[in-house]
């Protein structure tokens, strides 16, 4: 099988998510391709889609917030959104992408490419079977405007959102968010540790503001800092993301007490080693986490999407969602000293986030796939001219 998965940089979430799919896709035998399709346009219109999202996010969190705010009136209206006829002029560029090249199945974790894709259909293209994947647990503005033959969603309890929203039930999958294997792996806390060279007596407090570094996580970094200064059991691990800034400052006076990355490709390996997770709450890293199973506690969360997504799994305990105050940050050590809270939480992540969620989407692929082709062939059995004897 052929598989196709387009995706956007517009924060790190949906390129992960890809990069699980693509990665089971070819772990099964198959040929599978990630795309950002603004690319088939020009590397420079692709970085400027994604730097604008990004810098929005890391700087102007409240012009992020408004735009989502807006996005939620705007889906009210009768009409399709600017959204859909930004993306309507890749149409040609994306007909002519896969006039030349063969996929039997096409897969989005970005609502940018389902829109393409919906304006193709609109015109009439013929395009292969496609699956929209949600990488929120919300079913966020514009997505009831696509036209995918299937949507993956975080979980059955979120099904009504999209129903309510003129997405058809039949069409709506619970798999989960897809997250790398590497995720799942079987590595215990102390042989993580001794792999990243970490101290096997120490209190680790693991602190990220997904790939991008945003919201208030700075402020967040600052209080937990000072907070934790007194307490030499306890040391900071502190991922900056594409945040070169904070990353710069955080490194310009090195603290004792404080290790800090910008990018790392082990993040798996240091989710299994702390004893904590303190992140904003993105929809795949607070799904990667939970497949680690490592308590979280929520900050600093960007209205909008990062604001159902903590209450989602602060309602089915599997977080704590705290303020970005001095007063509220006193939640990070109180958890982090209640090994019984801390195994709480964990538990309820193994109950409500299923680890396999790439392998599941990728059986869901194969089987759409096959239909497909079935479908073709019976249609070609009919249409077949009768030759006479």
């Amino acid at each position: 099988m052929d598989a196709l998965i387009l995706s956007c940089g517009t924060g790190g979430g949906h390129n992960a998510a890809g990069a699980a799919v693509t990665d089971e896709f070819i772990r099964r035998g198959h040929n599978a391709i990630m795309l950002n399709p603004y690319t088939l346009h020009s590397e420079e219109l692709a970085r400027r889609i994604d730097h604008a999202y990004i810098s929005t996010a890391q700087k102007a969190p409240k012009i992020f917030s408004a735009a989502y705010n807006a996005g939620q009136v705007y889906r009210q209206l009768p009409f399709r959104s600017p959204v859909y006829f930004a993306n309507r002029s890749m149409t040609s560029i994306m007909e002519e992408y896969l006039s030349r090249n063969h996929f039997d199945i096409i897969l989005m974790p970005h609502l940018f490419p389902a829109e393409i894709i919906t304006a193709m259909k609109h015109k009439g293209i013929d395009i292969p079977k496609t699956i929209f994947i949600a990488t929120d647990y919300a079913c966020i503005p514009f997505t009831e405007e696509t036209e995918c033959d299937a949507y993956v969603i975080p979980s059955a309890g979120l099904a009504e959102e999209y129903t309510d929203q003129g997405i058809p039930r039949g069409k709506l999958h619970p798999l989960g968010i897809p997250v790398h294997r590497r995720f799942l792996r079987k590595e215990t806390r102390g042989e993580a540790r001794a792999r990243l060279g970490l101290a096997s007596d120490k209190k680790y407090i693991l602190i990220a503001g997904g790939s991008m570094g945003g919201g208030r996580i700075r402020k967040v970094i600052q209080l937990l800092m000072e907070e934790s200064a007194g307490r030499s059991d306890i040391e900071l691990i502190v991922i900056c993301g594409s945040n070169r800034r904070l990353y710069s400052d955080l490194t310009e006076k090195p603290l004792s007490n404080m290790t800090v990355l910008s990018f790392t490709a082990d993040m798996d390996g240091y989710m299994r080693a702390a004893d904590l997770f303190v992140t904003k709450p993105g929809g795949l890293s607070s799904t990667e986490a939970a497949a680690s199973r490592i308590p979280v506690i929520h900050v600093a969360e960007i209205p909008g999407c990062e604001t159902f997504n903590a209450r989602y799994f602060s309602s089915h305990g599997m977080s704590r969602l705290c303020s970005t105050s001095r007063s509220g940050l006193q939640a990070v050590f109180e958890t982090l000293d209640n090994p019984r809270a801390c195994e709480a939480m964990i538990q309820n992540q193994q109950k409500m986030i299923p680890g396999d969620a790439a392998a599941r989407i990728c059986t869901l692929a194969e089987n759409m796939a096959v239909q497909h082709e079935n479908e073709n062939i019976a249609v070609a059995e009919i249409v077949r001219p009768v030759v006479a004897p």
